[in-house]
């Protein structure tokens, strides 16, 4: 039987393709804007000034300040440089960092955003913003976070390096996974986790032969484009905790953490929703969560929070953080449980 649904329809304009770079220039123009500021990391500074330099007089100016979960006082350094600019939009080239920055202004000012993905972290779809500020990550959800184009361009992916490639499709690969318990789920997202899931499953050993195979890029960016629309039309529940937490208040790395506590996050669920988790079963083949963990094992990916810089010693208090203001999740979140499933994750034990 068909279970009841609402969806809310589709609102973000997405462009995809090889040398979509190129079409950014009238995107910007086609949002009725002149002067855009554009956003980096500062390793991503010189791809920066050519898009800059490809936007010619729309161009406002560079800032390459953004940096992992979002600080507000950057996000503050940022604002005061897209008003000095007089900028009337932002381009936001790179990864989950710079499209958190992204967004975090144009809530603030209202402005559009057009966001240009060079990895597969799988944000820019999403109406959700996480900031951190005082040593802990805070997540909202507004409309307004919610970028008004995304340009896909798989050529941008091709120098993405390989241990990038994996984590940042193992942190869109969680956005599905938690898409198919949420409360909200709908078909539309449900059919694209299950396209997402077997695409990264086909693309990433691909990619760990030839990193610029062609098609196992655009495949993988289709995943990710899947995997971050998904995560921008359903609840969020244990995985993105757990991870905000990490990240937010012990200062670890955004997509090597989501990529390691994958398989984790998935196991601790599994009890209550395994008919629902079965597609990833399916695709990856035992359960779901050993299925995960030894898919990300076979592409290299970290499997040890240990090796992310995650000190034994600080189990204890990750588990009282995350267990503090709980999300709604299938399965009871208890101190003890969430203790045991950053000891295994924290030791890189398959979750069997």
């Amino acid at each position: 039987m068909t279970r009841p649904f609402t969806f809310p329809g589709l609102t973000t304009r997405v462009v995809f393709g090889h040398g979509t770079l190129a079409q950014v220039p009238d995107e910007v123009a086609r949002l009725g804007h002149t002067r855009a500021l554009v956003l980096c990391t500062p390793h991503q500074q010189a791809e920066a000034q050519a898009l800059a330099d490809r936007l010619g007089t729309k161009a406002a100016g560079i800032f390459a300040g953004a940096t992992m979960h979002t600080p507000t006082d950057v996000t503050d350094q940022a604002i005061a440089a897209f008003h000095a600019a007089k900028a009337d939009c932002v381009v936001s080239l790179g990864g989950g960092s710079t499209t958190g920055l992204g967004k975090a202004i144009a809530v603030r000012t209202g402005t559009d955003q057009v966001v240009v993905p060079t990895t597969y972290a799988g944000s820019e779809m999403t109406d959700i913003l996480g900031e951190t500020a005082s040593g802990e990550k805070t997540t909202r959800r507004d409309p307004a976070i919610r970028p008004e184009v995304v340009v896909y361009d798989v050529d941008l992916t091709l120098t993405l390096p390989l241990g990038l490639t994996v984590t940042s499709a193992l942190n869109a690969i969680a956005h599905a996974m938690e898409g198919f318990y949420a409360p909200d789920r709908h078909p539309v997202t449900e059919a694209l986790s299950r396209n997402a899931m077997v695409a990264f499953r086909d693309a990433l050993p691909a990619l760990a032969k030839d990193a610029q195979d062609k098609e196992a890029r655009a495949k993988a960016l289709y995943a990710a484009w899947g995997c971050s629309l998904t995560l921008g039309h359903v609840t969020m529940a244990l995985h993105h905790k757990l991870a905000h937490v990490l990240g937010g208040s012990f200062g670890l790395p955004h997509a090597e953490t989501h990529a390691v506590l994958l398989p984790h996050t998935t196991a601790y669920n599994e009890p209550a929703v395994g008919d629902l988790l079965k597609p990833i079963a399916d695709t990856f083949g035992g359960t779901a969560g050993a299925g995960l963990w030894h898919f990300a094992k076979s592409v290299g990916a970290p499997l040890r929070l240990a090796d992310l810089g995650f000190k034994e010693t600080d189990l204890d208090r990750a588990a009282e953080i995350a267990t503090k203001n709980p999300y709604a999740n299938p399965r009871p979140v208890s101190r003890d449980g969430i203790r045991q499933l950053l000891q295994q994750a924290h030791d890189g034990h398959c979750p069997d």
